[in-house]
């Protein structure tokens, strides 16, 4: 006799709401139809899939036990999100992830209600969470906040300053802890999960408050004793001192993955919860497809896969990517100097240094989810003679800008500092985007910066900072693959300061910082085709400028252009006040600043990005075109 099949639960729930009235069984049936979800979503767009398959139980629980929207659901970091997206009323368009007009790879406030707060940076929620939470009580409101936070995400220190903060105010909060990696975690079983369901419930919280009532009648000394030994007792069995040490209750550790433990867990901290607690959930990333499990990254990011054999469609390489050639020139600049050291923010894969880790693994330091604790671990590692690349990227790099600042640049320590994904990102979005770094960097006193137009120029920047001692120096360069330029064994010095002309014209000059240089070169062809005859300059340093370079284009040309992938007030705007400085200005010089419009750049394709921003070779011949005006272009076709 044949058992009658399932029917299908997912196609039933719209929303959270359809999930209330369905039993227990139902739930586990439930995520065994989110996971395949997930699973088969993502094969078809990409993006990060281990994370959110470490949570899916979490996820129908969550949205079971609690009340979402009213109650406050943040995800940290949001690459989680994507099962939450599934029950949250966007099924119909989660193949739409991190497509041109899609749903974002990340929560997103305007994207949908059951996302109050966007998380694409990790460490945030708590203090979110924390925010939303006061907010509540002073508004008069009794709806729950819960902060889901990953076990990378809680090393940072913003994560502690919030949970210090939140023990201080004593405002209800509920932070889960998703830990699928810490060590600190004891062993889940049955006994710690029977541990967890009984301090989270009344009975405990009960008897709790009547020992309490009765040790303040004790005197002081009486008190203490009575409190230590009670936190040793629960310490001992659930290992949760230190946060309990922050004001939080801890509960657990508790199987993330079992339906049966999590859901009496989250009704008993919904309903006898005053204050901040802590809910230490104990998960597998990558849960439940058998080539995530298996990975070593847990199918952390991927491209688009084959469900049933897990293979990734990557496309072949036509050249060796901006990344891999940061890290192999830096391999090479290190085997002749030993005082090179290379700096992580818990990115060696993404940066390129795990390269770095396999030759010289005593001389690399990844120091966890803290940029700002990079940077002045980076300076004070300057100050002992050594030459820190601190690889970060630019998107990264602005959450440890007081440490840039103060740390570093006042100090003048030749701190290196390798800016990976700058420009657009394409899928990951505008919290990705790498648009401001050659703003926040150039305006600083004692910077060098610098932006390579090609992969050959990287490969010597890299040894132009290993050879700079004056102070900080930074290089930034995109995400993606090179243009296929045969490479130097090692890189060349070059001269502070100082750009290249790349082709010589008469008419208009493209002075270009970055690379975008592809795109000028080719607008220059366009350019002098139509009888504009088009000088092409790098000009490798936004700072220190090279004015006598700048100075030779406007003197000679009717027409400047400025190009570059970074945002308003970055090189076009040092390029203008050094030519107003001069004088240039006022006699007749067309100027035009191509950068990244004033806004912020949803996710697409990058070649596609550009192109709406101008920044490609058509972009720039219809900028040269509009500074010439048609008076302008009638006098060159006629001459």
């Amino acid at each position: 006799m044949t058992s009658k099949p399932q029917t299908p639960l997912l196609d039933q729930i719209k929303t959270p709401a359809d999930m209330k009235s369905l039993s227990d069984s139902e739930l586990l049936q439930l995520a065994d139809e989110l996971r395949a979800e997930t699973i088969d979503a993502v094969s078809v767009t990409g993006g990060h899939l281990g994370a959110g398959l470490g949570v899916v139980e979490l996820t129908v629980a969550i949205h079971h036990v609690f009340n979402t929207p009213d109650d406050r659901l943040i995800w940290d970091v949001g690459h989680q999100c994507y099962p939450h997206k599934i029950l949250t009323g966007r099924r119909d368009r989660i193949r739409t992830l991190r497509q041109p007009g899609g749903l974002s790879g990340f929560t997103k406030r305007d994207e949908s209600e059951y996302d109050p707060f966007g998380a694409a940076h990790s460490s945030t929620s708590i203090s979110a969470g924390l925010g939303m939470a006061v907010g509540r009580d002073l508004k008069g409101g009794s709806n729950n906040v819960i902060a889901v936070i990953g076990d990378g995400s809680i090393s940072a220190g913003m994560a502690y300053e919030a949970m210090n903060n939140a023990g201080s105010l004593d405002s209800r909060l509920i932070v889960i802890l998703n830990d699928n990696d810490m060590s600190i975690a004891p062993p889940v079983g049955a006994m710690s999960a029977y541990l967890a369901k009984l301090v989270s419930g009344p009975t405990y919280q009960s008897l709790r408050g009547a020992a309490k009532s009765v040790a303040n009648h004790l005197p002081k000394p009486l008190q203490e004793k009575a409190a230590r030994a009670e936190e040793y007792a629960r310490g001992f069995w659930t290992g949760g001192t230190l946060f309990e040490e922050m004001g939080f209750y801890y509960v657990g550790p508790v199987d993330g993955h079992n339906l049966e433990h999590l859901l009496p867990i989250l009704r008993n901290v919904r309903d006898n919860h005053r204050g901040p607690v802590l809910v230490h959930a104990v998960t597998q990333k990558g849960k439940g497809y058998a080539p995530a499990e298996g990975a070593k990254d847990k199918y952390h990011g991927v491209a688009k896969f084959d469900v049933v054999t897990g293979k990734q469609a990557k496309p072949k390489a036509n050249a060796p990517s901006y990344t891999n050639v940061f890290a192999t020139s830096l391999i090479k600049e290190a085997e002749v100097d030993d005082k090179i050291v290379a700096v992580t923010a818990a990115m060696p894969d993404g940066t390129g240094l795990n390269l770095f880790q396999d030759v010289f693994p005593d001389r690399i330091f990844d120091v966890g989810i803290a940029e700002q604790h990079a940077v002045t671990f980076a300076a004070g590692l300057a100050t002992e003679g050594f030459k820190p690349f601190a690889a970060i990227y630019s998107t990264f790099l602005q959450r440890a800008y007081d440490q840039v600042v103060h740390d570093v640049a006042i100090q003048n320590l030749p701190v290196r500092f390798p800016i990976d994904r700058a420009g657009l990102v394409g899928a990951d979005g505008p919290t990705h985007a790498g648009a401001f770094d050659t703003t926040y960097l150039a305006c600083l006193p004692n910077f060098v910066v610098m932006a390579a137009a090609d992969e050959v120029e990287l490969r010597h920047m890299v040894a132009t900072a290993a050879a700079y001692d004056e102070g900080p120096i930074s290089f930034r360069y995109p995400r993606g693959e090179g243009v296929g330029l045969d490479m130097p064994e090692r890189g060349s010095i070059l001269e502070i300061g100082k750009g290249v002309v790349r082709r010589e014209g008469t008419k208009v000059a493209l002075f270009s910082f970055g690379t975008r240089m592809g795109e000028c070169l080719k607008a220059a062809e366009e350019l002098d085709a139509a009888g504009l005859s088009t000088t092409v300059a790098d000009a490798r340093f936004a700072k220190p400028l090279d004015v006598d370079l700048l100075l030779r284009l406007a003197r000679e040309h009717e027409v400047l252009v400025t190009v570059e992938e970074g945002s308003v007030g970055g090189f076009g705007s040092h390029v203008l006040g050094a030519l107003a400085q001069h004088g240039a200005l006022d006699k007749g010089l067309k100027v035009r600043t191509l950068c990244l419009p004033d806004t912020y750049i949803d996710h697409g394709k990058p070649e596609v990005m550009y192109a709406e921003a101008g920044l490609d070779s058509a972009g720039i011949l219809r900028t040269v075109f509009a500074a010439l005006g048609q008076e302008g272009l009638d006098k060159y076709r006629s001459a």
